[in-house]
């Protein structure tokens, strides 16, 4: 089994001026934090100068060189720009000769400011050499914003001065160029430029990257334009005159012709796209890396780690928790070597398969580091930090070592037989009706329980290796209770080998340890009836060990995310029922209530929010579908829905309304319904709050006429509402007459000012036209003959037609009443007049 370590290849004591390095980091990661002034690194080709680009406040750039040979003669011209007033470093590049090797190569430092200073070092001359200063840009008040060399030719982005004749937002926001500028290296160490060309103009802040013979134009992170159209991502094919636009949500949109003779602008390049962004929400990208196969490897705000290829396609690689990233910003450092990928975020670095996105390793690190690529090691990570240089190597684990020990080697035995003494103790303690303390030395002298007695015996058997058959016929018995309980012993063995191989296990090991003993306590936890105490000692386990049982209950209740937004569970009932079970753990003593802990259902919401969050209205849906099958789960009329359960574990400081939102209306209950609802009209989200609307009345004729009650009453507040206002009609109840509408419409019409004049309108008052299309649908229902009782229409009339006359007898009891004189139809019409009620004159 490979693992990684991390080793320190320098202390910068090769390098000259290593002192002043060291002494410069040390200084500035004490004021300002090691990432908060580096802004990049840059090595050069042959790998003996290192480049420290730095930002605010020290702005300037810091260059190393390693000794070959003691320095004699100290140059003149070092290449150091951050002790002297200079305008901010953009980049540094270098620029092959043809035919020369990279110890050849000139460096060209671009400036803010549009200038360009080629140096060269020089052995003979001991030092850096400042070949030419050159203005790279036309215009002397431009500023560079980004810089990258490609197909011999210097191609960045500059910020120009608004023209008079642009609108206000144009001026402020579309303001960039997109320039190339050929070169050629002379062999005097010269540099001669060609004519600055602009191959995209009136353009949002774009970061410029090589890979390849592709050229990216990434968005910037800190640019807010309108619409969001900086949020597209643009790659140029140089040979082909051709760009692919796209966004980090869902890849390549379109491809367009883009000839870099002529110039183009950036409003008819987007144009056929630009309304699609209405519709997206692309994440920012925190951290990029050019690959040797022409793509470009993205960190995503979202935590995503995707590979852009050169045809525009998106492939997610690895997904990083959801809380990593907040509070680091973009200085996160990213690299990718020969397949392996490095990442590092604050003081931990990841390893990642770039094929499979399998994470190798975690290293934490002691200081804070950032990544860079040797160009003699191209596939092994290399990172600076104040501590030195430092690079991640391979290694082969000492064999045998991570297997655990044998159970022949342990002294087991006498662990388990005290253990079965211990719960013994505790069982009888439960039931005794005494209040004298009972102890183990009592339970083993007094005699009184042979039953952990002939536990610990069979337990000593077993341990010792002798078989049922060699027993006595006593005691065959035995053999039966040896062959129930094998599979516990056998847990209970590798459980306390564990324990006893991290008393002289090492660091590394130990973790792998205590991972291993979270993974089966929490198995066994969750796979067994939970009561008071097992609750108390799983909030304990969780608390200490966050991540491994959170990896642990994925695997117990066997979730499974397709990406589409749908959470599945292949778990069985029972442990479903131990997870939806109300059961709460109360206080051991009443004067420490903080050893209540949290039922199974809130601990797991809480873990989802902590590694997963988006995952947590997906696992409400997946909890109610569970208990909706009756796991064996008990109701009260005390316990809560599961949505409040889970509402309960957000903090409550903190913006987490999106999330709120999402619990309220996974769970389909109509209170949660109308609370989501009124959240949405508090941000005043209309075309969400008529989606929901519309999803949800049909539920239910009662959460139909609340949804509508609500948004009518919003309706005469204010004209916003105008857009939907034929969604919202359709939702008008059968049993709304406009009678109702209007008493509605009246109880919460605003108060008006009475300074104001009549007829007087401002534009957002309710007029009788909006509400026309409303009330004319009400009374044209009402007017039409409803349906709703259409079989008693059609029933038979009342009274009922008199029946065909035949000669019949009557009844004895009929002449005996006094009308045997009277015909059927005469006593039908006497009986009609005896049961109406009498009319007075």
């Amino acid at each position: 089994m490979k693992r990684h370590s991390l080793e320190q290849l320098s202390d910068f004591g090769d390098f000259n001026r290593g002192k002043d390095l060291r002494e410069f980091l040390a200084q500035n990661h004490s004021t300002c934090g090691f990432n908060s002034y580096l802004q990049d690194v840059r090595i050069s080709p042959d790998g003996q100068h290192i480049h420290a680009i730095l930002r605010k406040p020290n702005t300037g750039l810091m260059t190393f060189d390693k000794s070959q040979r003691p320095q004699l003669i100290p140059s003149q011209n070092r290449l150091d720009l951050a002790s002297t007033p200079s305008e901010p470093v953009v980049d540094v590049v270098y620029l092959e000769q043809n035919g020369k090797d990279g110890s050849s190569a000139v460096l060209a430092v671009v400036l803010e400011n549009g200038k360009v200073e080629f140096w060269k070092y020089c052995d003979h001359k001991s030092g850096w050499i400042l070949q030419q200063t050159s203005d790279l840009c036309n215009s002397p008040s431009a500023k560079v914003i980004s810089v990258c060399v490609s197909a011999k030719c210097i191609i960045w982005c500059e910020e120009r001065p608004p023209s008079e004749s642009s609108p206000g937002a144009a001026r402020s926001k579309f303001r960039y160029c997109l320039c190339r500028r050929t070169y050629e290296v002379l062999g005097g160490g010269g540099v001669s430029l060609g004519g600055v060309k602009i191959a995209l103009h009136n353009s949002p802040p774009y970061i410029v990257t090589v890979a390849g013979d592709n050229v990216y134009l990434l968005p910037d992170g800190i640019d807010t334009s309108p619409a969001n159209v900086s949020r597209f991502f643009f790659i140029w094919s140089l040979q082909c005159d051709a760009v692919t636009i796209g966004t980090t949500c869902s890849g390549r949109l379109m491809w367009q012709d883009f000839s870099s003779s002529k110039e183009t602008d950036f409003s008819k390049l987007i144009c056929d796209g630009a309304g699609m962004l209405s519709i997206m929400n692309p994440p920012e990208i925190r951290a990029f890396s050019p690959t040797v196969c022409g793509g470009v490897i993205l960190l995503l705000s979202s935590g995503w780690i995707c590979k852009l290829s050169t045809d525009g396609t998106l492939r997610h690689i690895y997904k990083l928790p959801d809380n990593c990233l907040i509070g680091y910003e973009v200085q996160s450092s990213l690299n990718i070597y020969s397949g392996l990928l490095a990442l590092t975020v604050a003081r931990m670095l990841y390893l990642i398969d770039a094929a499979c996105g399998l994470e190798l390793e975690k290293i934490p690190l002691e200081r804070e580091a950032v990544l860079f690529v040797n160009s003699q090691e191209r596939e092994t990570p290399h990172l600076l930090s104040e501590g030195g240089l430092f690079v991640v190597q391979r290694k082969e684990c000492e064999p045998g070592h991570e297997q655990l020990g044998h159970p022949e080697s342990l002294e087991v035995g006498s662990v388990l037989v005290e253990a079965v003494f211990e719960e013994a103790c505790k069982y009888y303690q439960q039931r005794s009706l005494s209040s004298a303390q009972l102890t183990v030395e009592k339970l083993r002298s007094g005699g009184m329980f042979q039953a952990p007695i002939t536990l610990s015996s069979i337990l000593k058997d077993y341990l010792n290796g002798q078989k049922s058959r060699d027993m006595a016929p006593s005691d065959s018995c035995h053999g039966k209770l040896l062959g129930a309980l094998e599979a516990e012993l056998r847990s209970l063995l590798v459980l306390e080998e564990a324990k006893l191989s991290m008393l002289t296990a090492s660091k590394a090991d130990v973790a792998k340890y205590c991972e291993t003993l979270v993974h089966d306590e929490v198995r066994r936890l969750l796979c067994s009836e939970m009561d008071r105490e097992s609750l108390l000692y799983l909030n304990a386990i969780v608390g200490t060990f966050p991540l491994e049982s959170w990896q642990t209950v994925q695997k117990v209740l066997q979730l499974q995310y397709n990406g589409e937004g749908s959470l599945s569970s292949s778990a069985p009932p029972e442990v479903w029922k131990t997870v939806l079970s109300p059961i709460q753990a109360a206080a051991r003593s009443p004067v420490a209530p903080a050893n209540v802990a949290m039922p199974v259902f809130e601990l797991l919401c809480r873990a989802v929010y902590h590694f997963q969050p988006s995952w947590l209205p997906r696992f409400l849906e997946l909890a109610q579908q569970q208990a909706g099958r009756s796991h064996g789960v008990p109701e009260n009329a005390e316990s809560q829905p599961l949505y409040r359960r889970a509402l309960a574990v957000l903090p409550r400081a903190g913006d987490q309304h999106d999330l709120e939102l999402e619990l309220l209306l996974c769970s389909q209950r109509p209170h949660a319904v109308l609370q989501a609802l009124r959240i949405l009209m508090g941000r005043r989200d209309w075309q969400r709050v008529t989606q929901v609307a519309q999803r949800f009345s049909q539920q239910s004729p009662l959460l139909n006429k609340e949804i509508f009650i609500s948004l009518l009453c919003e309706v005469s507040q204010h004209r916003e509402l105008d857009p939907y206002l034929e969604l919202l009609w359709a939702l008008c109840p059968e049993d709304m007459s406009a009678t109702s509408i209007l008493n509605t419409v009246l109880k919460s019409l605003p108060p008006t000012d009475p300074g104001t004049d009549p007829f007087q309108t401002h534009g957002a008052q309710l007029t009788i036209g909006l509400l026309r299309p409303l009330l004319s649908r009400v009374l044209q229902r009402d007017t039409k003959p409803s349906h709703r009782y259409a079989d008693i229409l059609q029933s038979p009339s009342f009274p009922p037609p008199t029946p065909p006359r035949q000669a019949r007898g009557l009844p004895r009891s009929a002449t005996d009443s006094g009308v045997s004189h009277l015909d059927h139809g005469q006593t039908a019409a006497c009986v009609v007049r005896m049961t109406s009620p009498p009319h007075h004159m």
